[in-house]
């Protein structure tokens, strides 16, 4: 969103912070997916972001096109999510044993290393970020993302933090 994700930050004693801005809500949708290799156990991350609320079509382009970059068959480890179980039952369909799918426990975010993908997204890299609009936002996403995408120590910590071994 066009709102700050607000986190503590240093000051000068005396001198608060003020964050200045205005109350828009604009905002995009980031869909993403973390990937590891089965030989080497390298791991990929991919993402889109979107000018609107991803809905099940949007879910399912993301895959098909997660499916032409890689080349093989793939296990989709996902949320229950209503997008994400629609497009699990198209995607079925349409690929078969292209694509095979594991639930995570329902309300169990903490098990899911994407998660943490979009905590040092929100938290970190753009914490008490004011973007100037949506296009700025997008830019700014995509730059902390592909940041995320080339440091492999800090993909490995998420599934550390999700307490998976690779």
């Amino acid at each position: 969103m066009l709102q700050p994700t607000v986190r503590r930050t240093w000051a000068p004693r005396g001198e608060t912070p003020v964050l200045d801005c205005w109350d828009r809500h604009d905002r995009l949708s980031v869909i993403s997916a973390l990937t590891v290799s089965p030989q080497r156990k390298r791991l990929g991350l991919y993402f889109d972001i979107i000018d609107h609320n991803i809905v099940t079509d949007d879910f399912e382009m993301f895959v098909v096109r997660l499916l032409q970059r890689i080349g093989r068959p793939i296990i989709l480890v996902m949320d229950r999510w209503p997008v994400h179980r629609a497009g699990a039952k198209r995607l079925q369909e349409r690929f078969g044993r292209r694509v095979h799918v594991e639930w995570l426990p329902a309300y169990a975010p903490e098990l899911n290393p994407d998660e943490q993908v979009w905590n040092h997204t929100k938290y970190a890299d753009l914490a008490n970020f004011i973007p100037d609009d949506v296009l700025h936002l997008g830019k700014s996403v995509a730059k902390s993302i592909q940041s995320t995408r080339s440091n492999q120590v800090l993909l490995r910590s998420f599934f550390q933090h999700a307490k998976l071994k690779l």
